[in-house]
């Protein structure tokens, strides 16, 4: 009675030509779906009825189908309900004993009608589902049954079973009954028969039987019976394999379903141990490492089916050893899940499996990228698996292998075409083993067999003695690597191990500098031959050559490596855009190194952005370490090359770091370390407005099509401003519709009509789009407009007249920017330029001066100097002197001048002057606090108070040290002190501006008795107006003002009556006046807060 997958996919598809060449045993158990296919109408009966007339069981189907199920439902509910009652006696009675056969069941159901013996069948179910659920409770076994255990009867009651099922729904479930008979003897079986009869039901038997574990009674017997139902229907064996993984149970089942088609197979194992899924993963490890200590059936079957792969694949082989192109994809798969197994699953290899893989191992297989692929699996697996080289024979092919390798290597690479090699992979494996950097080892293992496993430092100690000692030494790493093409194009996007790999590893252990190897010509090969995406190892690469060259180690202090010289870096940016669309010649040092000087078939040159790039990050990391290791190297007597400030200065760097974050994406491992580096180093090249104010169109190279301008359309559009100003706009308008590269060819021809703007009827709107020339110019080489700039505005006296500024001195004395044209300091827009040129200058100073005391640290005391913290103090002292006489100068500006500011209307470009100015102070005042006190120690013009507590936000601070000034003996600081006050009480009426204001008036109180007459008048008609800003600011000080007004008043008047002169009658007069302005802005003012 056993169903074939033949019959049971001809009923499936209704094939009756394939139905006719079944024998009767094979269509019997679907017998009772055929005989309910003839009852359908609309069905072609005559060749079912050709099947079904020759089998005599028809007729007995027939009769059960026959059966008043409706009647009989209602006596199985009743006996149900009998067997369900506790303590009944009916609950441990089988079919004979319920139904009275006196001659037992089996002579019962075989004399009965067809209505008795499904009661029969039903109620011998009823009883088994009875003892199941008692012996469960204990110890499930199979529970006997006369009915079910005699095989005569198993089809008549599988026939009865299928039909009650789909007549009686409401009293037997599918899934319990298939529960019940999986404890008879003859049920799987039975299970089958229902199955064939009712195939829709097919996937819900399954996931029923699937859900327990295999290891178990219960889960042996279900495991049986998923086999059977599984080569009944084997189209669904792989969803059923799939429901095993996603119920994470039978993995037996899933292993057995997998076994026919071992392609499939390697493709499943490899998915399942490789996968993203963890738990599916963890769970079938689980299974391989339980079922290798019991010798299970099923993994003995898989790894003779593996085993066989690996010996169909060897046959392959020729004499020669070579592996044909059409299978190395193959056994790259097959090894790469026999090093799943073996890493993961935790499987140990037997010795045939060990000698096939070996073999398979080292199979030469041809050029290609498979083929290289196919070798760097080998090599990992061979230090992942240590066992494959566990027997001396075995190790000795394995190095010959390598050593054909490394034989083989430049034929492999070049024929393959292939930028990612295991060449590179070999030498950065011995690499790791010389340094004993056992976590490197395991990372590259993991990453280009694409798995993580974990390895064991003491099981791959023979292999490191291979690698050291028997092929590669360390020198000979250090010889090869600089041997090694440079990787052409280098970018993210190439995949594997390569040649930058090798060196960075090399540098990082000083292989080059032990063994005296030059890799310089080699690394800036390949910082020139790189492009975007950067690749992640460039910057490492960099960092450590640096490292090379300046930094010693404790264990060796050799210098082999030296820096890049600045003609080799010039190279790198004379064929930028920049460069290119500059005449001029870049003089540094003296060198006269021409623009054009770069043929188009270097090798070396690449001269893209990412270039560039790099080489300005070797620059800034370069100086970096050298001044912090300064120290070190002054006290070993060595001489290391520092790249100066005026060379720096001819390289773009603030375009390149624009354009950097500009494609952040394509530079993302190089920018926050270029940013934080070119911060530090170069301050006055990254200011807050450059930041906020990037215009990202600047870092095109090539801009739209626009009208072609000259240097003669420049200088004649300037000439003629006075004449014909349109001309001028027009020209302004076109330069910056251009992109800031071509405008910088034009550059100096623009700043040298810088002070045709300021002449006085000159329009705003070429004033404003100047400016805009001007900031967009100064995106490129900032450092040289600069320069120009300040020489084109030195004002045309007999001193200065044949001065020319240059960077050096700029740095050094950064005030000589204001010794420019007067008229800038009444031009809005020029000034705006001037204070960003003096901002970044006195950045640049400095910074400069920081350069300079790590440049040459102290080591002998010098003089007055006695330590390093007494070189950082005047340091300091000089940077807040320069500091604090540019505010001076620029407070000095805001002063109205009568002769000129006169001419302008309202004082307009005056008030825009004094706001620009009032912005620049309050930066600084925020960013140096303490400057803020010496400017007002200093002292500058009383009239200015007003206009700077007002106009600098920042000014509430000078309340802090307001008491110290006016300690102070000079008359003037006092009265500066107290008209400071004042001022600050009016625009910040804080608690602690009334207590400050309130020592003021306790302080003039105390003057008032010590003071001579002549210096009581001089001080106190200096301070009178305070007296009312005062009173007005904090009226609780009423009393005190009016208090010290009425001592004065009296003093004064009797000074007069003794002694009567115009200044004792002034301040009369004066205290007079300050009691009506008294009255009226602090006593009668209607709105006092």
């Amino acid at each position: 009675m056993n169903v074939t997958s033949r019959a049971y996919n001809a009923v499936q598809n209704l094939n009756i030509n394939e139905l006719l060449k079944c024998t009767e045993k094979e269509i019997r158990p679907f017998l009772l779906s055929l005989v309910r296919s003839v009852l359908i109408e609309n069905l072609d009966r005559k060749e079912l009825l050709i099947i079904l007339v020759n089998s005599e069981v028809v007729n007995n189907i027939v009769a059960l189908l026959q059966v008043n199920y409706i009647e009989l439902e209602s006596d199985v509910k009743k006996e149900q309900q009998l067997r369900q009652k506790a303590n009944s006696t009916v609950i441990h009675q089988d079919a004979a004993q319920f139904h009275d056969l006196q001659n037992g069941v089996i002579l019962g159901f075989e004399r009965c009608d067809a209505t008795r013996k499904v009661r029969i069948v039903l109620s011998e179910l009823f009883y088994i589902q009875a003892q199941i659920i008692e012996h469960n409770q204990h110890k499930p076994e199979i529970i006997n049954s006369e009915l079910f255990d005699n095989e005569i009867y198993i089809e008549e009651i599988s026939d009865i079973i299928c039909i009650t099922l789909v007549e009686l729904p409401s009293i037997l479930q599918i899934i319990e009954v298939i529960e019940i008979l999986l404890y008879v003897n003859n049920g799987r079986k039975i299970i089958c028969w229902i199955v064939a009869n009712m195939p829709d039901c097919y996937k819900e038997i399954i996931a029923a039987l699937l859900n327990n574990d295999e290891d178990t009674f219960d889960g042996k017997l279900r495991l049986e019976t998923l086999n059977l139902l599984c080569e009944i229907n084997p189209a669904q064996s792989l969803s059923t394999r799939a429901l095993c993984i996603q119920l994470k149970s039978m993995p037996s089942l899933m292993l057995k379903l997998s076994l026919d088609d071992p392609h499939d197979l390697v493709a499943f194992l490899t998915g399942i141990l490789l996968g993203i899924d963890q738990t599916t993963r963890a769970w079938f490890s689980m299974y391989i490492k339980t079922s290798q200590k019991r010798k299970g059936d099923v993994l003995q079957l898989l790894r003779d089916k593996l085993l066989s792969e690996l010996n169909r694949l060897l046959s392959y082989l020729n004499d020669q050893h070579h592996l044909p192109e059409k299978h190395v994809v193959e056994s790259a798969a097959l090894l790469r899940l026999y090093c799943a197994l073996r890493g993961i699953a935790g499987l140990k290899f037997n010795d045939d499996e060990i000698i096939a893989l070996l073999n398979l191992i080292t199979a030469k297989p041809p050029p290609s990228p498979k083929g290289i692929y196919f070798i760097s699996l080998g090599l990992c697996m061979l230090i992942a698996c240590p066992s494959l080289i566990s027997l001396p024979q075995l190790e000795i092919k394995a190095v010959n292998w390598m050593q054909w390798l490394m034989k083989e290597e430049a034929y492999l690479e070049s024929v393959s075409e292939v930028s990612a090699s295991f060449g590179e992979l070999l030498i950065l494996m011995a690499i790791h083993f010389h340094s004993n950097q056992f976590t490197n080892i395991t990372d590259l293992v993991c990453t280009t067999l694409g798995m993580k496993i974990l390895l064991r430092q003491n099981n791959t100690a023979r292999m490191r003695q291979i690698f050291t000692q028997e092929i590669f030494t360390e020198q000979v790493v250090a010889a090869h690597a600089v041997k090694v093409p440079v990787t052409s194009n280098l970018n993210a996007n190439i995949q594997g191990y390569l040649p930058i790999h090798c060196v960075h590893q090399l540098l990082k252990s000083r292989a080059f500098s032990k063994y005296k190897v030059v890799i310089k010509n080699w690394i800036y090969k390949q910082i020139c031959n790189s492009t975007t995406p950067l690749h992640p190892v460039l910057p490492a690469l960099i960092e450590v050559f640096v490292n090379s060259i300046i930094i010693s180690t404790n264990t060796m202090k050799v210098y082999t490596e030296q820096p890049l010289s600045e003609s080799d870096i010039l190279k790198v940016f004379q064929k930028s855009d920049i460069f290119l669309n500059s005449k001029k010649c870049l003089k540094i040092e003296g060198v006269n190194r021409e623009v054009v000087n770069c043929d188009n078939d270097d090798p070396v040159v690449a001269c893209n952005y990412t270039s560039q790039l790099l080489i300005l990050y070797y620059l800034l990391y370069y100086e970096d370490t050298r001044l912090n290791n300064m120290m070190n190297i002054l006290q070993s007597g060595r001489q290391v090359k520092s790249y100066s400030s005026e060379f720096l200065s001819e390289l773009p760097i603030k375009y390149l770091l624009q354009y950097a974050q500009s494609k952040q994406n394509d530079f993302e491992p190089l920018f926050s370390p270029l940013l934080r580096l070119f911060i530090m180093h170069f301050p006055h090249l990254s200011l807050v407005d450059d930041w906020i104010g990037v215009n990202w169109d600047l870092t095109e190279t090539i801009s739209k099509k626009h009208e072609k301008v000259t240097e003669f359309n420049i200088i004649e559009a300037f000439e003629e401003i006075n004449n014909c100003p349109s001309k001028t706009i027009r020209l302004l308008k076109v330069l910056l519709s251009k992109s800031s590269v071509e405008l910088w060819s034009l550059a100096s021809t623009i700043i040298k009509y810088f002070k045709k703007i300021l002449e006085p009827y000159v329009p705003r709107l070429i004033q404003e789009l100047y400016k805009q020339v001007w900031m967009k110019l100064n995106t490129i080489l900032p450092r040289q407009l600069w320069v120009m700039t300040i020489n084109a505005l030195i004002a045309d006296d007999e001193i200065t007249k044949y001065i020319t500024l240059k960077q050096e001195n700029i740095t050094i004395e950064p005030l000589q920017i204001l010794r420019c044209d007067e008229r800038v300091f009444r031009c809005p827009d020029a000034l705006t330029i001037i204070l960003k040129i003096l901002q970044a200058s006195l950045a640049a100073s400095k910074i400069q001066l920081s350069r300079h005391t790590m440049d040459k640290p102290l080591f002998n005391k010098i003089g007055q100097i006695q330590n390093e913290q007494q070189r950082e103090e005047l340091k300091m002292a000089l940077v807040a002197s320069q500091e604090s006489v540019a505010v001076q100068i620029l407070l000095e500006a805001c002063l109205e001048n009568s002769e000129t500011d006169k001419k302008f209307g309202d004082n307009l470009s005056l008030r825009e002057i004094r706001g620009l100015i009032c912005s620049y102070i309050h930066q600084v005042f925020i960013s140096e606090p303490s400057l803020c006190k010496l400017v007002h120690f200093q002292g500058y013009s009383r009239e200015l108070l007003s206009l700077t507590v007002r106009g600098i936000p920042s000014m509430h601070i000078c309340l802090d040290f307001i008491p110290e000034l006016l300690s102070m003996p000079e008359m003037d600081k006092q009265i500066f002190a107290i008209d400071l006050t004042s001022h600050l009480s009016l625009q910040y009426a804080f608690p602690k501006g009334l207590g400050v204001a309130k020592l003021c008036i306790n302080t003039l109180l105390t003057l008032l008795g010590i003071l001579s007459s002549d210096a009581r008048i001089e001080m106190f008609r200096a301070v009178l107006p305070c007296i009312v800003r005062f009173a007005e600011a904090f009226p609780p000080l009423l009393d005190d003002c009016i208090q010290f007004l009425t001592q004065l008043g009296r003093i004064a008047e009797s000074q007069k009556q003794l002694k009567q002169t115009k200044s004792t009658e002034k301040l009369v007069e004066e205290i007079r006046l300050v009691f009506l302005d008294l009255c009226k802005e602090a006593v009668l003012k209607p709105r006092i807060f």
